[in-house]
């Protein structure tokens, strides 16, 4: 149990260790950085995607693939809606796209951080959820130590700007964490489903790495392609997805 609830409060802390950087950094964070750490939290969401989620998605339906399609496109989806009908800022824009919203910056801001986070804690939950069906512990726990390592970065990226528009330090990190809550919330909601709906847990891990390669295209690449230092993003990538592969199947061996 112990380890099972470290397990589910790892991205939540990674996520207030980046929001933490406002209280050592004066100005936004450099654009160098930003790609890099963009870029490696594409990589390790991507890794988890493939090799925590729709691999053991399809070895859970006696590799039937059909589970696996369902649940990513689902996944799919589900993002797609939320960001439809939800008014909010993509990470790094600096206003907001159209008449979408009258929402102050800030509380787009907040939007955008839930958005990124809730399937992360989704995956968080399902993968301990699955351990009950032949998952093993350490796989599970290197899924959420790689999303707290991809927290870290987001953390810092939310609250640095917030920062740097006037906010205290304090606010500043208290909205940069602010998508870490409902982390832990997710996976507790993903958990009790799973239970219930054992059989449906294939259909629940691919929905899982649907909903995070949802946000790695939708948000996370398109911003390492803007502007300058875009094979900074790529070196980012390579070294976030290699980590996050290793340590799942070193994990698992």
């Amino acid at each position: 149990m112990n380890v099972l609830v470290i397990g589910l409060l790892l991205p939540l802390a990674g996520t207030m260790l980046g929001a933490a950087f406002v209280f050592f950094m004066r100005k936004e964070i450099p654009d160098r950085l930003q790609k890099t750490l963009l870029g490696f939290a594409s990589g390790v969401m991507v890794a988890a995607s493939v090799w925590s989620l729709l691999i053991p998605s399809i070895e859970m339906a006696c590799d039937s693939v059909l589970p696996a399609a369902v649940g990513f496109l689902a996944g799919i989806a589900f993002l797609l809606l939320i960001d439809e009908l939800t008014p909010h800022l993509h990470v790094g824009a600096q206003k907001s796209e159209g008449p979408k919203s009258r929402l102050s910056r800030t509380m787009m801001l907040a939007l955008a951080v839930t958005i990124h986070n809730l399937p992360e804690g989704m995956a968080v939950g399902v993968v301990f959820a699955g351990e009950a069906q032949g998952l093993t512990l350490s796989a599970a726990l290197a899924v959420s130590i790689g999303i707290a390592v991809q927290n870290i970065p987001e953390g810092a990226i939310i609250s640095m700007p917030m920062r740097a528009e006037g906010n205290t330090c304090w606010r500043s990190f208290l909205i940069g964490s602010l998508s870490g809550v409902v982390e832990p919330i997710g996976s507790v909601a993903i958990l009790l489903l799973a239970g219930i709906l054992g059989v449906a847990l294939p259909y629940l891990l691919a929905f899982a790495a649907g909903a995070m390669m949802y946000v790695v295209v939708e948000e996370l690449i398109p911003e390492t392609a803007q502007g300058r230092h875009t094979n900074l993003s790529t070196i980012g990538f390579a070294v976030g997805f290699v980590l996050m592969m290793l340590m799942d199947v070193l994990s698992a061996a």
